[in-house]
């Protein structure tokens, strides 16, 4: 009894196969078509980013005292040599004042050093001359020798002491000038960190110092974009970019692709993966009336283009496994058991089967899948490098059929919609 059961559930599967199949093979299915054209076409990579300045300084301490002045207000236009702010000179003042002092009386040792070395010269002549005259003694002669010599080494010293404390001097009046604070470069303040009153910090080499104030110069703007590692490859210095900046609508600003990074950037997406980025910088061609750093922007690179060239809709390009499971070496169609209509079991060799792109190619009112090589992707077409030519009618929708669409499979045409599914 158990035997007979089992032959009806395995009949029944067969019968079931077997009408499904039989509906599908007489079923039309209504999809949406295109005929393939020539075209142009162009490939981008968009990503977002910030305005920066090209050029910009951070002005910072260069010394440590409190601030007594401010002189610009942030947004203000400045110049090279402008002053922007002072820090109290006093310490510095007294400092300058006191090794002048000290340089005046160095001067005065090494004159008089030099005067007594002079004399100290003259009793040697004079020495040297009554000796050869035997009117003087080896010892006194001795005397007047080594008297010449340590005054000649105290002019020396005198002018070691002095050329040290012009050299302090000149230390003096450089620090002295650094609470001066001037603009390095022309451009505006876009940023002001500081009010008279604060203590400015000089830094260290592992601690930064204070941070004045920013001067950027605003007539030319960057964007810095980061790219995602599939497509940053396509990325080539020189390549045109448009910006889109959110404070700019209806606005779009040309640009140029100036850097690239090569640096990996992680972050973050969930469940331990992560994301890998690389910085981009487009320069901006265009003056930017109003323009602030920090803006939010949208690039978009072109990457490659292409001139009237084949070209199908993303949404027409599918994958399937290729060649069909039915293709068998007998060529026999097989039955709903999956055995050739020859009554012989086949099965087609796994190994050379393989998932390929293509497109269902519409020829008297059957989808034929044609696999193709794709070239670069545009906005919204795929170019089509083989496979198919110029006036080919595909399958372009709608994807709830084209997901399941099979080789061989009795398809018309209807018109496309707005709404896709």
């Amino acid at each position: 009894m158990k035997k007979w059961i089992i032959i009806a559930v395995v009949l029944l599967i067969v019968l079931l196969v077997a009408v499904n199949l039989l509906k599908r093979g007489g079923k039309t299915l209504e999809v949406e078509m295109v005929e393939t054209g020539l075209n142009d076409l162009v490939e981008t990579v968009t990503a977002s980013g910030v305005l920066t300045p090209k050029r910009k300084v951070d002005v910072s301490a260069e010394t440590i005292g409190k601030i007594t002045r401010v002189a610009v207000e942030e947004g203000d236009m400045v110049k090279s040599g402008d002053l922007l702010l002072e820090i109290d000179p006093a310490e510095y003042a007294s400092a300058v004042e006191a090794l002048e002092a000290a340089v005046l009386t160095m001067r005065a040792d090494l004159q008089l050093a030099t005067v007594t070395a002079e004399k100290a010269k003259q009793d040697l002549e004079r020495a040297e001359s009554l000796f050869r005259n035997d009117l003087t003694s080896d010892q006194q002669l001795a005397d007047a020798r080594t008297g010449a010599l340590v005054e000649s080494a105290r002019v020396e010293a005198a002018e070691a002491r002095l050329r040290q404390t012009e050299a302090n001097l000149d230390k003096a009046r450089h620090d002295l000038k650094k609470v001066t604070i001037r603009a390095p470069m022309s451009g505006v303040v876009t940023r002001l960190n500081v009010e008279e009153g604060e203590n400015a910090i000089m830094g260290t080499l592992n601690n930064p110092g204070t941070v004045l104030l920013e001067i950027a110069d605003l007539s030319t703007m960057e964007t810095e974009i980061k790219v995602d590692e599939t497509e940053v490859v396509k990325v080539a210095l020189g390549q045109p970019a448009s910006v889109e900046i959110d404070a700019f609508p209806d606005t779009t600003f040309a640009g140029v692709v100036t850097e690239i990074g090569n640096s990996p950037i992680y972050s973050s997406t969930g469940l331990d993966q992560q994301a890998v980025d690389f910085k981009v910088t487009i320069t901006l061609l265009d003056r930017i009336v109003g323009v602030r750093p920090g803006l939010s922007s949208e690039a978009k690179i072109t990457v490659a283009e292409r001139e009237q060239v084949v070209t199908v809709p993303i949404g027409a390009v599918v994958v399937r496994k290729w060649p069909p499971l039915d293709e068998t070496a007998s060529g026999g169609q097989p039955d709903a058991a999956g055995e050739a209509g020859n009554g012989t079991p086949e099965a087609p060799d796994q190994a050379e089967r393989s998932e390929l792109e293509g497109v269902f190619k519409v020829e008297d009112g059957t989808a034929r899948f044609q696999p193709v090589g794709i070239g670069i992707t545009g906005e919204d077409d795929f170019e089509i490098l083989s496979g198919i030519e110029s006036g080919c009618l595909v399958v372009s929708g709608p994807f709830r059929i084209l997901r399941d669409l099979e080789d061989g499979d009795r398809v018309e045409r209807i018109e496309k919609t707005g709404k896709r599914d």
